[in-house]
């Protein structure tokens, strides 16, 4: 059974960082294209970031381009978001995501994705 589990998520001063990661339990994680989203209390879940399986280059949602940076460590099956400059907007449970048929003008779409974490918090005072 495939699990994702997120962590790093945590109470943060504005202009602050912090760096979340999301463990997979899959053999072949370099297969599966990963995500990020966000859900923010009322709000729909939005994209935050992915990278494409068997690529190393990220898609970024504008609202945080130039601020957050996502990465990948496939050999230990773990996705990586490193969040800086964070802002009160940025408040909101973190999710990761993944799935191998996910294609390019999909990347933000939720429902794309097969394999969801149970999400980290992350709150951002102001």
């Amino acid at each position: 059974q495939v699990q994702l589990v997120e962590s790093g998520g945590g109470l943060v001063p504005a202009g602050g960082s912090l760096r979340l990661s999301c463990k997979a339990s899959l053999p072949t994680f370099s297969a599966y294209t990963v995500g990020w989203f966000r859900q923010a209390p009322g709000s729909e879940r939005e994209f935050v970031a992915a990278m494409k399986r068997y690529n190393s280059n990220p898609y970024y949602a504008n609202a945080v381009e130039g601020r957050f940076n996502m990465s990948r460590d496939n050999a230990k099956a773990t996705a990586y978001l490193q969040m800086n400059s964070l802002s009160a907007d940025d408040t909101a449970v973190y999710f990761c995501a993944a799935d191998q048929q996910v294609i390019t003008t999909s990347l933000g779409v939720p429902s794309q994705y097969d394999y969801w974490g149970q999400g980290t918090q992350v709150t951002v005072s102001s």
